[in-house]
């Protein structure tokens, strides 16, 4: 399990995404042909895994089931300029040969498993980053990512010192748009008039921009030339360039999904890496996995992870970080205002 900062609520990893459940399914954890479950099916996001973000988070997850439950696990992963029948048929696959729960990471795969899902009601299906399926046998699994990236505006603006910092958004989509407003808000809560550089990597997915690691640097070597001395990536694998070019000009940078201070992949960088706005989707795979496989009661619906039940937070890995008082004391603030509702914090 990772280790998250205090302001995140104890046992991110575990139960406390299920608070949110809207309808619990009547799923069973039989398979389409209602044989026992093979075990967890898990196809990936673009970037696959190996991104050090937010499919690795979900690997995590799907780890830590395989371990607890007893089973099997099978993971796939994504192909480049793959099409939504590409999808249609990988989960398909992991259906016929038994595999249940089975889960999409991330909202591209909506339209295939709102299809896939049809035809096999008898399995559970689970998709990251995605709210738009009405199905018994679908959980939803979203979060409220603007509430962290509040938080990691907060550190920000805290840690520059020259009231310039930056942000770098994937893909020019309403939820990395999420991302964005929140930062901004939480980092002009601390300077309302500190300066704010934004760019998102591509318009699509197709073009790369959650998976193409020189992107992300091109584009913090560009803002970090512009001045900024923190900047916050939401970039998926991409992300790892931001932080590379971070620590090539001696500048902070702050991660995303997963703790990336903590990532040895980028051990090199980690001295650089401030902090990281968490996303709990290694615990949405866990707890939907969880309800099928050992609780026989599949969630079902919207699942929604917030500061307030521990689904998002910031990482207290980096000592620096963790021991800056001023800093710690503003994010404290921050997040005391998101839960009791004082702050209302943009997602646009």
């Amino acid at each position: 399990m990772r280790r998250v900062s205090r302001i995140a609520v104890a046992g991110v990893a575990t139960a406390a995404l299920a608070v949110t459940v809207s309808a619990c399914g009547s799923s069973s954890t039989s398979s389409s042909t209602g044989g026992k479950s093979k075990g967890i099916g898990l196809a990936y996001d673009v970037g696959g895994k190996g991104d050090q973000s937010f499919n690795d988070a979900a690997y995590a997850g799907l780890q830590k089931a395989e371990k607890d439950f007893g089973v099997k696990a099978r993971d796939v992963e994504p192909q480049d300029n793959e099409s939504d029948a590409d999808k249609v048929q990988r989960l398909e696959t992991l259906a016929k040969q038994g595999y249940n729960p089975i889960i999409g990471v991330g909202y591209s795969y909506a339209p295939a498993v709102k299809t896939v899902a049809a035809k096999y009601p008898k399995v559970t299906f689970g998709i990251i980053d995605d709210n738009t399926i009405k199905a018994k046998n679908v959980a939803d699994m979203v979060f409220h990512e603007e509430e962290s990236s509040y938080l990691a505006g907060v550190a920000a603006a805290k840690a520059t010192k020259k009231n310039h910092i930056g942000f770098i958004g994937g893909v020019d989509i309403p939820l990395i748009h999420k991302f964005e407003a929140g930062f901004v808000q939480g980092a002009q809560s601390v300077n309302p008039k500190i300066k704010v550089e934004k760019q998102y990597l591509t318009e699509t997915a197709q073009e790369g921009g959650f998976s193409s690691p020189d992107k992300g640097e091109n584009a913090a070597d560009g803002q970090i030339d512009a001045g900024a001395d923190v900047v916050y990536a939401a970039a998926g694998l991409s992300g790892q360039g931001v932080i590379k070019s971070a620590a090539a000009h001696k500048v902070w940078a702050i991660g995303v999904d997963s703790d990336q201070y903590q990532q040895t992949a980028l051990a090199p960088y980690k001295n650089y890496i401030l902090t990281s706005a968490l996303k709990n989707v290694e615990g949405a795979v866990y707890e939907l996995s969880k309800s099928v496989l050992k609780d026989k009661k599949p969630l079902s619906g919207e699942i929604r992870g917030s500061l307030a039940n521990g689904g998002v937070g910031l990482a207290d890995s980096n000592p620096t970080f963790k021991n800056n008082a001023d800093m710690q004391a503003a994010i404290k603030k921050a997040e005391e205002g998101i839960k009791n509702g004082t702050i209302k914090v943009k997602t646009s």
